[in-house]
């Protein structure tokens, strides 16, 4: 039994706040994100089915685990209702997603909560980051590191440099463009930073060395932050007379080893530098029957500039070691042949980690029925996203196209 699989709607909370600081907690950023994305998706909390929570480090930063069971806790409403949690690092809620379509699609539920939620902002910056570690090859990656996550995909820039050379200057040019996205998103972290003309060069300064060749705005902040979804079917759709924000039409998911290590060497002759993740990609615009030139718009993973670096030709927007390409003759901007995270990603959004694969789809969502507002791609239908866990340990892909009224 098979049923197509339509957002009906969702809700984003503020990137830019700080739990803690504020008074909130992560009960509060659950049962507001809830509310919130019932409301905007027009149906009731009885109308929830079953729910699946994407959340990788709950415990790790607020001690608080076995957050499948948070909505029933704060919202009496959904006391009884199933629910889940999934863990996959940055890639939680997109597993929490998948998870979602598969019961949908079997015919089991017809309505389901997809929550992403994070509380990072609860211990100082650079310990924050450490808890982060847990999503590496605890000890062969992680022995000896002091920023795992920058180190890591330093050693992926220069991988690249060792195959078909990089220039630094494309990387800053990222994370120029997606904090300058940014400023048009009313919900993302930077949104209020100023900018300057030092602020993505090699200026020690303004901008100074995280790890190897990345600087401070080639790098995610910490976040708080949380995205709900509602999934519903076709049949829950036709029942109800009504029309969703999107379909997703496509969908990928591959995994493999934990280990940077492995993957560098286990893919040291491949043309793409991580082919997992170029076959995530292509199995998710083969599912819904395009290519990349069918795509009006891609959410990407950028957690680090060099990962967005990797989306670029992974996607196929230019042929593999050359996106330096896409960087440079303005492909990637809002007005481009193929705009990329023109909400400002993660280094612009912000990267509230277990909510990033619900964020992107969201915001998919919100380009195909026209309500992105200030980060609007003129005539937007059809989007994709790109969510990865880990050193591209884990990654998926979906494809959001704007229904067939």
């Amino acid at each position: 039994m098979s049923t197509s699989v339509n957002i009906l709607g969702g809700h984003q909370s503020d990137f830019a706040a700080n739990l803690a600081k504020s008074g909130g907690s992560v009960e509060s950023l659950v049962e507001d994100t809830v509310r919130l994305t019932v409301a905007a998706a027009q149906i009731d909390l009885a109308d929830i089915e079953t729910i699946h929570v994407g959340n990788a480090f709950g415990q790790l930063y607020t001690g608080q685990g076995h957050l499948g069971a948070m909505p029933a806790t704060v919202l009496p409403e959904l006391w009884g209702v199933p629910a889940m949690r999934h863990e996959a690092a940055c890639a939680s809620s997109s597993m929490a997603t998948l998870s979602a379509m598969a019961e949908i699609e079997s015919g089991r539920y017809d309505c389901v909560l997809v929550l992403g939620v994070e509380q990072e902002k609860t211990m100082p910056g650079g310990e924050a980051a450490a808890v982060q570690e847990a999503a590496a090859w605890v000890g062969p990656d992680t022995e000896g590191a002091t920023y795992i996550w920058p180190e890591t995909f330093n050693h992926l820039a220069d991988e690249y440099d060792r195959r078909y050379g990089l220039d630094d200057v494309h990387l800053r040019a990222i994370g120029e463009l997606n904090l300058r996205n940014a400023k048009d998103n009313p919900n993302a972290q930077t949104r209020g930073w100023a900018l300057s003309a030092e602020t993505c060069t090699d200026d020690d300064e303004v901008n100074p060395v995280v790890a190897g060749r990345l600087r401070r705005n080639d790098v995610t902040q910490i976040t708080d932050g949380a995205v709900g979804l509602i999934l519903v079917s076709d049949r829950w759709l036709a029942g109800r007379g009504r029309v969703p924000k999107s379909s997703i039409s496509g969908w990928g998911h591959t995994t493999v080893g934990l280990g940077l290590r492995q993957k560098l060497d286990r893919n040291s002759d491949s043309t793409f530098v991580m082919p997992q993740v170029r076959t995530a990609i292509t199995d998710a615009l083969g599912r819904a029957g395009t290519d990349v030139d069918g795509l009006d718009a891609i959410e990407t993973h950028d957690c680090m500039t060099p990962s967005e670096y990797l989306a670029i030709d992974h996607f196929g927007i230019t042929a593999p070691g050359e996106s330096w390409k896409a960087v440079e003759d303005g492909s990637l901007e809002r007005d481009g042949r193929m705009p990329v995270n023109p909400s400002g990603g993660l280094i612009g959004g912000g990267h509230p980690v277990g909510a990033t694969g619900a964020r992107m789809l969201l915001d998919a969502t919100k380009q195909v029925a026209n309500e992105a507002g200030a980060y609007q791609v003129d005539g937007a239908e059809k989007v994709a996203t790109l969510n990865i866990g880990g050193s591209t340990t884990t990654t998926a892909c979906f494809v959001v196209e704007r229904p067939i009224s």
